[in-house]
């Protein structure tokens, strides 16, 4: 029926639509927004398609890792083709924002989102996040023989009993948080240590299975990927535990995934929109009601309530918008692990 309606009466149909959904108003363009996302496509795809039910507006996904998209948005400047950049992690959203690339996110949106979840400049913001934890093979470790702090595996009793994937954005963001809470000479150091101790996966999933088969006795891991596992068969999960480090801990980090609406984008109205409905009632849904187990981060927002409570994981203070990935990247390579 509304195909039969003249063009001016289908805006007007779609703007009432918009404002009735709590966005601010923006008529779709016929190609609708382009999102560069290095977020999980499962995710995404759920925000892009409840997003467009409920608007009307449609989503181009361009899909890659934090790393590579955000080099490519910075590569591309103002000629970028992308409207919305959403990352798995907050160093990628940093790499951007200071190449001041981002239009200021829309209040509206900032005040969705708790402070905790945001930087205080509100050029992006907090769209989800996750847990750095200790994972463990419950037939190797004992709980009265784990690490007090994430710090501690660098100490030689440690060596060749733990793995982590650092060529990967999850992992570079913790070295990130390490830095910004123990500063450049403790990093580098737990760094080195590290590079004898640990043994090295290409993965996060590849971890989570090599400890789960006793390959090796503990892991440092994301929670979500024990979680994701548990939820289908748990073969790769089914013999290990998680134990969070809590504390303020190096090892509590939690990452957060950001969204951002680039400057050069234009269709403006419409990329703030989505940004808004994933940050609203309707995109932290898909967090707690889907299968990505992570965090959501909305002014009271329920994240899956299989997840400890984010305010139970007494993670460390750390301004998301100082996480340095290219100095954390620098180091690691100085300590040859990259």
């Amino acid at each position: 029926m509304i195909s039969r309606l003249p063009s001016f009466l289908k805006t007007a149909l779609v703007a009432t639509a918009l404002l009735n959904a709590g966005h601010a108003y923006a008529a779709p363009s016929a190609d609708g927004i382009v999102v560069y996302n290095a977020q999980h496509e499962s995710l995404t795809k759920g925000w892009v398609e409840g997003f467009t039910k409920e608007t009307g507006i449609k989503v181009t996904l361009r899909n890659g890792d934090d790393t590579e998209m955000g080099n490519q948005i910075v590569q591309e400047g103002d000629k970028s083709p992308a409207d919305v950049f959403l990352t798995e992690n907050s160093p990628a959203m940093v790499l951007v924002d200071n190449a001041k690339l981002f239009a200021p996110v829309a209040p509206t949106t900032l005040e969705q989102v708790g402070a905790a979840y945001r930087p205080a400049h509100g050029n992006w913001v907090g769209i989800a996040a996750r847990s750095t934890v200790f994972v463990y093979n419950k037939s190797k470790l004992t709980e009265a023989q784990l690490p007090k702090s994430l710090l501690d595996l660098a100490s030689p009793e440690w060596k060749g009993r733990w793995a982590a994937s650092p060529a990967g954005a999850d992992f570079q963001a913790i070295v990130a948080g390490v830095l910004e809470l123990k500063g450049e000479a403790a990093t580098l150091d737990w760094l080195k240590a590290m590079k004898t101790n640990a043994t090295i996966y290409r993965g996060n999933s590849a971890v989570l299975k090599a400890v789960n088969a006793g390959q090796v006795e503990s892991g440092v891991i994301y929670h979500y990927y024990s979680f994701g596992d548990q939820a289908k068969t748990g073969e790769n999960s089914k013999n290990t535990s998680l134990h969070y480090f809590k504390h303020q801990d190096p090892g509590a980090f939690v990452s957060l995934s950001g969204g951002g609406v680039l400057k050069s984008s234009k269709h403006q109205e419409e990329a703030q929109a989505f940004l808004k409905w994933v940050t609203g009632k309707g995109g932290q849904a898909v967090l707690k009601d889907g299968k990505s187990f992570e965090y959501a981060v909305g002014v009271g927002a329920d994240s899956n309530a299989k997840l400890v409570p984010l305010k139970d994981l007494d993670a460390p203070k750390v301004d998301a918008s100082k996480l340095d990935s290219k100095k954390a990247v620098e180091l690691m390579t100085q300590a040859g692990i990259l």
